[in-house]
């Protein structure tokens, strides 16, 4: 049986999708799974076991320059010839679901379980998850009631680590830590600037946690702020590094403590300890808590059918109630 997945982005959302792939590989090991990504997000995906091939779009692109909308259609109908006998659409948008069609048989979210309704129409079939719910539970819940097998709560609260590297990925980044000490790695950067914590209480944090401080970057942005955060701490600052070097990174520290974003994910995908900070994105759909990985939100209900960009209530969380958890989770 060959089937493909249809995650295109973003990254935390590609990796609360890829932990289906574990369990689907348990119900059926000869299973052949390819992945639909876009093109920036490959990395995510790379030297996992679970996924024969990585097949990229740029779908992106085509916003800027309509001229490429021809070249990325042309891709995916290739991809189509690989004779898929499900496509399974976790993204549940419009665009996505038009891939899922052009691949193959495909399966998706019902019109009353995604934001873009009219995804579902180009489904051969669709089923309700209600969007409300954890995000990588609806995924769960999905893959379950298309391939006919079930991933409870409990399976997933047992998973083993699902991102992968490989040795020379390691090399790059072990210079950054040292024996002794425990290292904490600091994601400062998200997609939406509500969603940063403030760069003062990162400091004050720093100042009071007792370790190895490293300050991961992606951005220009996030690199000037690392460097105002260094400036008043004994932080360092980590090298621009690619995504595989990343997954390295955090699969090493003791503890990870940034926002809602891809790269603080990777610290639940690969069972490493951390702290989710939230502001206006909701807490308990966006990740699952364990024993290890705990969140801290802004204490109210967010609807996430409502999100609001301009909701900076992340800047009200005091950098205490993240020491004291800190604290905790390295003891």
């Amino acid at each position: 049986m060959k089937i493909a997945i249809v995650k295109l982005s973003a990254m935390g959302d590609i990796v609360h999708a890829m932990v289906t792939l574990q369990y689907i590989k348990k119900s059926n090991p000869n299973i052949k799974i390819d992945w639909i990504v876009e093109q920036n997000f490959k990395q995510v995906l790379e030297n996992n076991p679970h996924i024969d091939n990585i097949l990229t779009v740029n779908l992106k692109r085509i916003k800027k320059n309509k001229k490429h909308f021809f070249l990325e259609l042309q891709q995916i109908r290739s991809y189509a010839k690989n004779s898929y006998d499900m496509v399974i659409d976790m993204q549940g948008l419009i665009k996505s679901a038009i891939v899922s069609k052009i691949l193959g048989k495909s399966f998706g979210f019902s019109r009353h379980s995604t934001r873009e309704k009219l995804s579902a129409l180009f489904y051969h079939k669709s089923f309700f998850v209600a969007y409300e719910k954890n995000v990588i539970i609806r995924n769960a819940n999905l893959v379950s009631k298309v391939l006919d097998f079930q991933i409870s709560g409990k399976m997933l609260q047992k998973k083993r680590p699902f991102l992968f590297f490989k040795k020379d990925d390691t090399l790059k980044i072990e210079k950054y830590f040292e024996k002794g000490l425990p290292n904490i790695i600091y994601i400062l950067g998200s997609s939406w600037h509500s969603k940063i914590y403030p760069k003062e209480k990162f400091i004050e944090i720093i100042k009071k946690l007792e370790g190895q401080h490293l300050l991961v970057w992606g951005t220009e942005e996030e690199h000037e702020y690392a460097k105002y955060i260094a400036k008043y701490t004994k932080a360092k600052i980590v090298e621009k590094i690619n995504l595989n070097n990343l997954k390295a990174l955090i699969s090493k520290a003791d503890l990870i403590i940034g926002a809602d974003s891809g790269p603080t994910h990777f610290a639940w995908a690969l069972n490493r300890p951390s702290i989710t900070i939230f502001g206006p994105t909701p807490s308990e759909r966006n990740t699952l808590q364990t024993p290890i990985n705990k969140i801290i939100d802004c204490g109210k209900k967010i609807n996430p059918l409502k999100l609001n960009k301009k909701d900076y209530c992340i800047h009200d969380i005091k950098a205490q109630h993240i020491i004291s958890l800190a604290e905790e989770l390295l003891a």
